[in-house]
């Protein structure tokens, strides 16, 4: 997650707790009314108008956020995280990862791995090596994806592909990629992307740590 991404989640979390204490009986009356866990968050959120990040934080709050004191300091954070925020979720929605998928990648994608060597022109496994042609490099990906040295995964946002999770054993860690399609970069989707791909990448390989690495992008 980017720097900008951390402060634009943080005042999200911030403006709903400080939107909760303002509705707070109409928050209790959702919650009370809730099935579920999650239908209380979602039922918070849409109160709010906020995130299901928001929701999230709302429902986990502590009688102790409910002082003056803690009260006085949200509103102060808030303040200070407005003033160095040039950016909100309303305008990068996809970064809290909410409706981004993550798929196994398949022959079916070689349309978007084929987009992702003309960006980065070096090779699917993360060497940095110069790519093959694109069949060369698919047959190479299968092979290490059967061995199970290698993770791919395609994101999606509904029926938009945009862009692929490269995760490669090397030498005892995960050298995790993310790329993204030019044309969704900077809404967020990298962020989105990366915070899926730990749940997945941590059930191919239980137990192994992870680098994240930013691939460079092919000179125009």
């Amino acid at each position: 997650m980017t720097d900008h991404d951390h402060v634009a989640a943080r005042r999200e979390i911030t403006s709903a707790l400080l939107a909760a204490f303002e509705r707070r009986h109409e928050v209790l009356d959702v919650i009370v009314e809730a099935e579920t866990l999650p239908d209380a968050v979602e039922a918070i959120a849409t109160l709010l108008g906020t995130s299901r990040l928001g929701g999230e934080a709302v429902m986990g709050m502590s009688f102790a956020s409910l002082t003056k004191d803690a009260r006085r300091s949200n509103a102060a954070e808030l303040e200070d995280l407005d003033s160095r925020l040039n950016f909100t979720l309303a305008e990068r929605p996809a970064s809290a990862g909410e409706t981004l998928v993550l798929e196994a990648f398949s022959d079916d994608d070689r349309d978007l791995f084929a987009a992702r060597l003309a960006d980065v022109g070096s090779a699917g496994d993360g060497s940095g090596g110069a790519a093959g042609d694109l069949d060369t490099e698919l047959a190479s990906a299968r092979d290490r994806l059967d061995s199970e040295q290698a993770a791919w995964f395609v994101a999606r946002e509904g029926a938009e592909k945009v862009g692929i999770v490269f995760g490669e054993l090397a030498g005892g860690d995960i050298d995790l990629r993310v790329w993204i399609h030019p044309g969704h970069r900077k809404k967020g989707y990298g962020t989105a992307a990366l915070r899926k791909s730990r749940a997945e990448m941590a059930a191919v390989f239980p137990g192994v740590p992870m680098i994240v690495r930013t691939p460079g992008v092919q000179p125009s």
